[in-house]
């Protein structure tokens, strides 16, 4: 079935706007829940089945890409619903030749290239994250963003991310070295970082600095983070969520947050405290232990899109 087909189809329209109530329950919800009846035989329930299995594993990941690329948690979560639909409404848009992650990226940046951003009518007043976007679009192009997220962000291999996008690996090397250029003009910003481990702390200021960036402070603690952010004013903040003290750096953003709004990127070791699919989530989350171009790609990303934080505390998850 046709990208425009799938994305017009009626399972696929009625719930783009729907919530994620965690990752894993999403999928068991438009793809075993909706599996064939008893009227079905075993060998078709067992498909689905399967088919559920496989694309479970992979959607926190592209819950991820998907808010990295529309600058929204809630555009992004709806984009991934919709894909979901149209898996369930026909299976053969998810490819049995490609490896189980490729295809279903390559199945949503279909369904995203098919549908308008997030459904908004004319007239509507989108959100912050589109409005970002839309102000940056002529400086990066959707699909030089894709490029780059794929291979810095979600780590696809050259030859996967080109699978992806359905293009030639030479059409994938330009997009990326197009979104290098652009996102590197972007206007450099004071940062402060929130992280209570010395050496992983440099790390993050090195890869700061070598973006054009400059690190105004370091705080190991929360009363640190906080005083840091309100005499320093930053255009970002790095923040682990367990801090020197015992202290809380979800507690600090929550804090700086009531009086001053600024992007903030979580950096942590324990990213399914924060992903557990109820609201508020982090739309930038870098995992530790990082990869160099992973902190590149997200701290341009969060730029790009200017994502404000809001003072909302997410829910952890126990560990």
């Amino acid at each position: 079935m046709p990208a425009d087909s799938v994305a017009n189809h009626p399972t696929t329209a009625v719930n783009r706007e729907s919530s994620m109530n965690g990752t894993a329950g999403l999928a068991q919800r438009y793809l075993l829940v909706s599996a064939p009846g008893e009227e079905k035989s075993v060998r078709e329930k067992g498909q689905y089945m399967s088919l559920a299995e496989r694309v479970t594993a992979h959607l926190p990941y592209l819950r991820r890409f998907a808010r990295a690329v529309t600058g929204s948690q809630k555009s992004g979560d709806a984009y991934v619903a919709s894909t979901l639909e149209a898996i369930l409404a026909d299976p053969s848009v998810f490819s049995k030749t490609l490896p189980p992650r490729v295809a279903l990226y390559r199945t949503f940046l279909k369904i995203l290239g098919s549908i308008k951003w997030n459904n908004e009518k004319p007239g509507d007043s989108p959100s912050p994250g589109l409005e970002a976007a839309q102000r940056n679009l002529d400086v990066l192009t959707p699909r030089a963003r894709q490029a780059f997220l794929l291979v810095s962000v979600e780590e696809f291999s050259p030859e996967d991310a080109a699978a992806v996008m359905d293009i030639d690996a030479g059409e994938l090397q330009r997009l990326v070295d197009e979104a290098g250029r652009d996102i590197a003009r972007q206007i450099a910003t004071d940062v402060v970082i929130i992280e209570d481990e010395p050496l992983i702390a440099l790390d993050l200021e090195r890869l700061v600095t070598a973006l054009g960036h400059r690190v105004v402070k370091i705080a190991r603690t929360e009363r640190q983070a906080i005083e840091a952010v309100k005499r320093a004013r930053p255009g970002l903040v790095l923040a682990d969520i367990l801090l020197a003290d015992g202290s809380s750096g979800l507690d600090a953003v929550n804090e700086i947050l009531r009086t001053f709004s600024v992007p903030v990127i979580f950096v942590t070791a324990y990213p399914q405290r924060l992903l557990t699919g109820t609201r508020p989530e982090p739309t930038f989350l870098i995992t530790k232990p990082f990869h160099p171009d992973n902190v590149k790609a997200i701290i341009s990303q969060a730029l790009f899109f200017d994502i404000r934080g809001r003072p909302e505390q997410p829910r952890l998850a126990a560990v």
